[in-house]
């Protein structure tokens, strides 16, 4: 763990094929950390971008290397996985993260810091008029709902990626071994004292959003298998449910047999019944399945990224 006695507050950003607006980014973000009057570092991991990311960085380090590191990670590991190497690599008594996309404005970071300076050790941001499409919108409310339902963590807006987060908090999460997991419900569960305030929402100032609905509902199957495993019970619960009537069913099924005849009628109605327990049970395997998954993905034991090269001016450029 480097030395985080000298550097107040580390801002950790990941970045992946975000050229059209990192230029905007340092524009808006250097002056903020500058007008806090509090020592600063600011952590840029490249994800593998395919674009001018990197070159981007380079410069930028290259005209802030006091404030600036950059490191580049070989292929694109993920979001988590970024996240993770800007972690390791902090020095600053509070870290907070953020988008490059520039949905999230630096402006905010003050805010965040009050509320840290105040002795809370995990801030959350809740955004306020959402600027999303109006489907991501319904669709991120929805999965906060469940995800509150099932799980023990009570995290409002969980697609605003501006938090603030204590040292301690960090250390905890990087002691954790699991190789698949949400960043801000695992360090909301180690917190002693969390909060969250609203923040602004901006458009995106350039390029395309990384998160499609596919990876918006495998983040939601990775929180609650992740944190819960309320989703087998509930599963249990329905499967003992669904035999019962099944059972029942069944005995009518003989008493009108004995009562009334061989009948035909009724036969589509099986069917629907009998597919209706098939996508039970198919549901069923799934969900089982995602949970042997995560299994599976923790034995393999693989790194979580490899580091291609690092601009680090304390350290010299490892590139």
């Amino acid at each position: 763990m480097t030395d985080n006695s000298e550097t107040e507050v580390s801002i950790v950003i990941p970045v992946y094929n975000e050229e059209a607006v990192l230029s905007l980014l340092f524009e808006r973000l250097y002056p903020v950390l500058e007008n806090l009057q509090r020592s600063y570092e600011v952590i840029f991991i490249d994800d593998g971008s395919q674009d001018n990311s990197a070159a981007l960085l380079r410069k930028q380090f290259q005209l802030f290397p006091s404030t600036t590191r950059v490191v580049f990670l070989r292929a694109n590991a993920g979001q988590h996985a970024a996240l993770i190497a800007g972690f390791e690599r902090a020095r600053g008594r509070y870290i907070l993260t953020l988008d490059a996309d520039l949905q999230n404005p630096p402006e905010e970071i003050p805010n965040l810091l009050v509320q840290m300076d105040a002795g809370f050790d995990y801030v959350g941001t809740i955004r306020r008029e959402r600027k999303d499409s109006l489907w991501r919108h319904w669709a991120s409310l929805a999965m906060n709902r469940l995800r509150e339902k099932i799980t023990r963590i009570h995290i409002t807006d969980q697609g605003c990626m501006m938090r603030g987060y204590h040292r301690d908090i960090i250390n905890a999460v990087l002691a954790t071994t699991e190789t698949n997991t949400f960043i801000p419900a695992l360090a909301y569960l180690y917190a002693g004292n969390p909060t969250e305030i609203v923040i602004n929402h901006e458009e995106r100032a350039a390029g395309e959003s990384k998160y499609s609905l596919f990876k918006l509902i495998h983040l939601n199957f990775d929180l609650m298998t992740g944190f819960s495993i309320a989703p087998l019970q509930a599963f249990s619960l329905i499967g003992i449910g669904v035999s019962i009537l099944s059972l029942l069913f069944v005995c009518y099924l003989g008493w009108r047999r004995l009562t009334v005849g061989p009948e035909a009628e009724g036969v589509f109605t099986l069917f629907a019944i009998v597919f209706f327990l098939i996508g039970i049970l198919l549901f069923g395997i799934g969900l089982l399945g995602e949970y042997i998954g995560r299994i599976y993905s923790q034995t393999r034991s693989r790194p979580r990224y490899l580091v291609k090269a690092i601009l680090d001016n304390t350290q010299g450029d490892k590139s």
